[in-house]
Protein backbone atom coordinates (compact mmCIF):
# COMPACT_ATOMS: atom_id res chain seq x y z
CA UNK A 1 0.00 0.00 0.00
CA UNK A 2 1.36 4.02 -0.90
CA UNK A 3 2.47 5.38 2.20
CA UNK A 4 0.12 8.36 1.13
CA UNK A 5 -2.78 5.99 1.02
CA UNK A 6 -1.11 4.46 4.83
CA UNK A 7 -1.52 8.93 5.94
CA UNK A 8 -5.25 9.08 4.40
CA UNK A 9 -6.23 5.86 6.23
CA UNK A 10 -4.48 7.41 9.69
CA UNK A 11 -6.06 10.45 9.25
CA UNK A 12 -9.29 9.09 9.12
CA UNK A 13 -9.10 6.73 12.01
CA UNK A 14 -7.86 9.43 14.08
CA UNK A 15 -11.48 11.09 13.30
CA UNK A 16 -13.03 8.13 13.91
CA UNK A 17 -11.62 7.61 17.22
CA UNK A 18 -11.66 11.39 17.72
CA UNK A 19 -8.09 11.66 18.28
CA UNK A 20 -7.17 15.44 16.83
CA UNK A 21 -3.56 14.53 18.31
CA UNK A 22 -3.57 11.41 15.58
CA UNK A 23 -5.08 13.56 12.69
CA UNK A 24 -2.58 16.27 13.21
CA UNK A 25 0.74 13.78 12.61
CA UNK A 26 -0.35 13.67 9.03
CA UNK A 27 -0.10 17.03 8.56
CA UNK A 28 3.02 18.94 6.95
CA UNK A 29 4.38 22.26 8.90
CA UNK A 30 3.25 24.38 5.91
CA UNK A 31 -0.22 22.20 5.53
CA UNK A 32 -3.49 24.53 4.68
CA UNK A 33 -6.86 23.35 5.01
CA UNK A 34 -10.27 24.50 3.13
CA UNK A 35 -13.67 23.49 2.63
CA UNK A 36 -16.98 25.09 2.29
CA UNK A 37 -17.07 26.83 5.73
CA UNK A 38 -12.89 26.58 7.17
CA UNK A 39 -10.37 28.07 5.19
CA UNK A 40 -7.14 27.83 6.96
CA UNK A 41 -3.46 29.14 6.47
CA UNK A 42 -1.78 27.27 8.74
CA UNK A 43 -0.85 23.84 10.76
CA UNK A 44 -2.14 25.69 13.86
CA UNK A 45 -5.35 26.33 12.63
CA UNK A 46 -5.38 22.91 11.68
CA UNK A 47 -5.12 21.83 15.11
CA UNK A 48 -7.18 23.90 16.31
CA UNK A 49 -10.27 23.19 13.87
CA UNK A 50 -9.61 19.15 14.63
CA UNK A 51 -9.49 20.00 17.99
CA UNK A 52 -12.31 21.58 18.46
CA UNK A 53 -14.39 19.58 16.52
CA UNK A 54 -13.47 16.35 17.97
CA UNK A 55 -13.79 17.71 21.59
CA UNK A 56 -17.21 19.38 20.83
CA UNK A 57 -18.54 15.47 19.05
CA UNK A 58 -21.93 14.82 19.82
CA UNK A 59 -23.54 11.56 18.51
CA UNK A 60 -20.94 11.19 15.87
CA UNK A 61 -20.14 8.27 13.38
CA UNK A 62 -18.48 8.62 10.21
CA UNK A 63 -16.84 6.08 7.80
CA UNK A 64 -14.52 6.37 4.67
CA UNK A 65 -12.78 4.94 1.58
CA UNK A 66 -9.27 6.15 0.19
CA UNK A 67 -10.30 6.35 -3.46
CA UNK A 68 -7.00 6.86 -4.40
CA UNK A 69 -2.95 7.77 -3.55
CA UNK A 70 0.42 8.41 -5.39
CA UNK A 71 3.46 10.09 -4.83
CA UNK A 72 1.47 13.87 -4.82
CA UNK A 73 -2.46 13.12 -4.44
CA UNK A 74 -4.43 11.31 -2.97
CA UNK A 75 -8.83 11.46 -2.54
CA UNK A 76 -11.12 10.22 -0.19
CA UNK A 77 -14.90 10.40 0.42
CA UNK A 78 -16.20 10.63 3.80
CA UNK A 79 -19.65 9.78 5.61
CA UNK A 80 -19.98 11.30 8.66
CA UNK A 81 -23.16 11.50 11.06
CA UNK A 82 -23.58 13.95 13.94
CA UNK A 83 -25.29 16.39 16.42
CA UNK A 84 -24.48 19.81 15.16
CA UNK A 85 -23.57 21.77 18.34
CA UNK A 86 -25.10 24.69 17.66
CA UNK A 87 -29.03 23.89 17.51
CA UNK A 88 -28.20 20.42 18.14
CA UNK A 89 -29.69 18.72 15.23
CA UNK A 90 -28.68 15.69 13.43
CA UNK A 91 -26.37 15.88 10.00
CA UNK A 92 -25.53 13.28 7.36
CA UNK A 93 -22.42 14.87 5.65
CA UNK A 94 -21.00 13.23 2.32
CA UNK A 95 -17.44 14.89 1.83
CA UNK A 96 -15.07 14.67 -1.32
CA UNK A 97 -11.34 15.28 -0.20
CA UNK A 98 -8.57 15.75 -2.12
CA UNK A 99 -4.72 15.96 -1.10
CA UNK A 100 -1.74 16.93 -2.21
CA UNK A 101 1.63 15.76 -0.07
CA UNK A 102 5.19 16.85 0.45
CA UNK A 103 7.49 14.75 2.12
CA UNK A 104 4.75 12.01 3.10
CA UNK A 105 2.89 14.40 4.50
CA UNK A 106 -0.33 16.60 3.87
CA UNK A 107 0.54 20.29 2.59
CA UNK A 108 -3.46 20.74 1.15
CA UNK A 109 -6.13 19.23 2.36
CA UNK A 110 -9.94 20.18 0.40
CA UNK A 111 -13.03 18.94 1.23
CA UNK A 112 -15.82 19.49 -0.91
CA UNK A 113 -19.86 19.10 0.36
CA UNK A 114 -23.11 20.65 -0.73
CA UNK A 115 -23.16 23.55 1.48
CA UNK A 116 -26.91 23.90 0.97
CA UNK A 117 -27.30 20.32 1.86
CA UNK A 118 -25.49 20.68 5.34
CA UNK A 119 -27.40 23.95 5.82
CA UNK A 120 -31.00 22.36 5.70
CA UNK A 121 -29.88 19.34 8.33
CA UNK A 122 -27.99 21.68 10.61
CA UNK A 123 -29.61 25.03 10.75
CA UNK A 124 -33.41 23.59 9.89
CA UNK A 125 -35.90 26.51 8.59
CA UNK A 126 -33.14 28.92 8.12
CA UNK A 127 -31.26 26.68 6.03
CA UNK A 128 -34.11 25.78 3.87
CA UNK A 129 -34.66 29.56 2.86
CA UNK A 130 -31.09 30.85 2.96
CA UNK A 131 -28.75 28.10 2.69
CA UNK A 132 -28.76 28.82 -0.85
CA UNK A 133 -27.43 32.67 -0.78
CA UNK A 134 -23.65 33.46 -0.20
CA UNK A 135 -24.96 35.46 2.60
CA UNK A 136 -25.80 32.56 4.78
CA UNK A 137 -22.38 30.81 4.17
CA UNK A 138 -20.45 33.76 5.31
CA UNK A 139 -22.74 33.78 8.17
CA UNK A 140 -21.79 30.47 8.98
CA UNK A 141 -17.89 31.06 7.68
CA UNK A 142 -17.57 34.14 10.06
CA UNK A 143 -19.32 32.01 13.55
CA UNK A 144 -16.48 29.16 12.48
CA UNK A 145 -13.64 31.81 12.47
CA UNK A 146 -15.19 32.90 15.86
CA UNK A 147 -15.45 29.71 17.26
CA UNK A 148 -12.53 28.90 16.13
CA UNK A 149 -10.77 31.32 17.68
CA UNK A 150 -12.39 30.99 20.49
CA UNK A 151 -11.14 27.68 20.85
CA UNK A 152 -7.27 28.22 20.43
CA UNK A 153 -7.35 30.78 23.11
CA UNK A 154 -8.76 28.74 25.52
CA UNK A 155 -6.27 25.50 24.68
CA UNK A 156 -3.26 28.03 24.45
CA UNK A 157 -4.15 29.34 28.07
CA UNK A 158 -4.23 25.79 29.61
Amino acid sequence: MHQNKKSIQKLYTGLQNLDAEMMLSCYHPEATFEDPIFKLDSKDEIAGMWGMLCNGAREFEMSFKVLEADDKSGSAQIEAYYLFSSTGRKVHNVINANFLFKDGLIIRHHDRFDFYRWCRQALGFSGIVLGWSPFLQKKVQQQARKNLEGYRSKSISK
